[in-house]
């Protein structure tokens, strides 16, 4: 019963490890990508890469955890946002992750499940051996000790590379001149909250974890630390302070607005509570306490382009796009046309209605998808503005664009090739639509593949 269990449990891991990311929600936001940018920057270069080329994407789940998935991407959930207290917290999980990356894990991790498949096909054979001799126990038991045997192997694999993966992490932290006290006071975390749910933290149970036990892993990181000349480094209070913003927003925009106000209650006047609050009172409906919040924001920051798209937001998204635009076109100025406000100051222009404001709209969702392509809502907003102006096969092409995104393969192969009869031959825009309605087929026919459906290829 016991083994029946821990293999239980170790397919349940198998099946949430399967989950296509495209199934969790991505949290997008200018401020908090900009920071999460700065402050992995110098441990992306501590890990020998290329900063461009290592994005840090905030996924919309409570829990507290973090991964990397192929490429050179780290998830962090926002869960393990609002748990941790620091930015210093935050730079220990995502130097581990690019343990991971640098370790290449997860290319490598077929090599753990290739070798347990062997070891459970060699007991499988050995099983049906022995009942081919007629002794039914024996075979059973083979069969058991295999099984165990494999996960055994494939939990040793896994607990080997987060091990590396926290020893890497360690030796970025140190090169980057970061003190490694964020990362000791998250495991910290990790093990009271391991405490809490009553997971042992003795050797039979580490034996059953895909990670090494967190006291362990404490200890071991502590001797490291401390012997490291960054140890007693301060982390920058700017960063740290910027932090707190990122956090309160991220919980005003996820969280209950009770639970918000809370944790943030009117007594306190800091700017994270402020912001906080903002997003509490928009997702309440109460539009002018919300625009009173952000004037007291715009207020103390004239010159912050997060505050000002804060305040065209809740203009926009309560009726009132007119307003909006000067708030928005300065948030756009001052962030030097960073892609998601632009986007939205674009969704604003349209949403006047006044046809005079397609040009410019047109003119900054340009922009705006040429810097991020993969915005989903800035090509659909690009689209209406094509449609609006009767460019038809742009608007194919933008909504193509658009759909590929959302996994919508047949909508996107279909508005790629309308997109494709109506622009000039060989023109830049004829291009991307053949290349839009190729990368459709493809990853359509892997779809069909992967779901087994017949009738998938006919709805093509």
């Amino acid at each position: 019963m016991r083994l029946l269990s821990h293999l239980s449990a170790i397919l349940a891991l198998l099946v949430l490890a399967a989950q296509p990311l495209a199934a969790q929600s991505v949290l997008r936001d200018a401020e908090t990508e900009a920071f999460l940018d700065e402050i992995s920057a110098p441990l992306v270069e501590a890990a020998g890469l290329e900063p461009g080329n290592v994005e840090v994407v905030l996924i919309n789940d409570p829990s507290l955890n973090a991964f990397v998935a192929g490429g050179q991407a780290i998830y962090l959930h926002s869960g393990l946002i609002d748990a941790a207290d620091s930015a210093n917290e935050v730079q220990g999980v995502i130097a581990h992750e690019l343990g991971h990356i640098t370790g290449g894990h997860i290319n490598r991790i077929g090599e753990g499940y290739a070798k347990a498949g062997n070891i459970s096909l060699l007991s499988m054979l050995a099983g049906i051996g022995a009942a081919l001799a007629g002794s039914t126990d024996a075979a059973m038991g083979l069969m058991m000790a295999g099984q165990s045997a494999a996960i055994s192997s494939v939990l040793s694999f896994t607990r080997t590379q987060e091990a590396s993966a926290d020893a890497a992490g360690a030796e970025y932290l140190s090169r980057a001149g970061i003190t490694g006290r964020g990362s000791l006071t998250f495991f910290g975390k990790l093990l009271n909250m391991e405490m809490r749910r009553g997971f042992s933290q003795d050797e039979e149970a580490g034996f059953w974890r895909t990670h090494p036990l967190s006291g362990d892993r404490i200890s071991t990181l502590r001797g490291t630390y401390e012997k490291d000349p960054a140890w007693n480094r301060p982390s920058d209070p700017a960063i740290e302070a910027r932090f707190q913003r990122i956090k309160a927003k991220l919980k005003g925009y996820v969280a209950d607005p009770e639970h918000t106000l809370r944790d943030y209650p009117e007594s306190d006047a800091s700017t994270p509570a402020l912001v906080a609050r903002a997003y509490a009172y928009h997702k309440q409906a109460k539009m002018e306490m919300a625009l009173d919040t952000a004037d007291r924001l715009i207020e103390r920051q004239p010159a912050d382009p997060y505050f000002l798209e804060l305040k065209g937001q809740v203009l926009l998204e309560s009726g009132r796009p007119g307003e909006a635009l000067d708030y928005l076109r300065e948030a756009t100025q001052l962030s030097r046309s960073e892609p998601l406000i632009a986007s939205l100051f674009g969704h604003a222009l349209i949403a006047t209605e006044d046809e005079s404001n397609y040009e410019e709209a047109e003119r900054v969702l340009r922009a705006s998808v040429g810097r991020d392509r993969y915005n989903p809502f800035a090509w659909y907003q690009l689209g209406v503005v094509y449609a609006a102006r009767g460019d038809m096969p742009r608007a194919r092409l933008a909504s193509a664009e658009q759909q590929v995104m959302k996994r919508e393969y047949a909508l996107a192969m279909r508005s790629a090739q309308a997109a494709e009869a109506g622009l000039p031959v060989g023109s830049p825009d004829w291009l991307r639509a053949q290349d839009i309605g190729m990368q459709a087929r493809a990853l359509l026919e892997q779809q069909c593949e992967m779901s087994k459906d017949r009738s998938c290829r006919r709805r093509r």
